[in-house]
């Protein structure tokens, strides 16, 4: 997504919404990292960056998943963060995966039809249809 698509990529896992450290106000936060790192001022956790640091291209969904190896079935549904001398903690259970979710949600309706549509053709045989309004009148005599 990053390539065809990064104004989108942009807008995913580049907040601060999330527990990105073990203390709150996700101090010092500046980008993405690996479980097990030795990384102080790094998060294994989708949109857990520092409010002045979110936004700056210290994050994005393809740098997340790469830095956190989510590829590798590492990080993944639940985040992990660090806050003295490496990454190491788990965050509630499912957080990295809610903050995914809730970072879609955010996106404009053009937006979430080409992440629809990239899903799609990740999956075989996968087929987007946009259902705008669905209306139903029925009479009985």
């Amino acid at each position: 997504m990053e390539i065809s698509h990064s104004d989108i990529d942009k807008k995913v896992c580049n907040g601060s919404h999330a527990q990105g450290t073990k203390v709150a106000g996700n101090a010092s936060v500046d980008g993405y990292a690996a479980v097990g790192e030795a990384k102080s001022t790094k998060t294994a956790q989708c949109s857990g960056l520092l409010s002045t640091n979110a936004d700056q291209d210290k994050g994005g969904l393809t740098k997340f998943v790469n830095l956190t190896k989510v590829g590798e079935g590492k990080n993944w549904p639940t985040g992990h963060v660090g806050g003295d001398s490496k990454i190491d903690t788990a965050v509630k259970a499912n957080s990295n995966a809610e903050a995914v979710a809730k970072d879609l949600v955010n996106l404009n309706p053009d937006e979430k039809t080409i992440v629809a549509g990239l899903l799609a053709k990740t999956i075989e045989g996968g087929e987007v249809v946009e259902i705008r309004a669905v209306s139903s009148t029925s009479l009985r005599t």
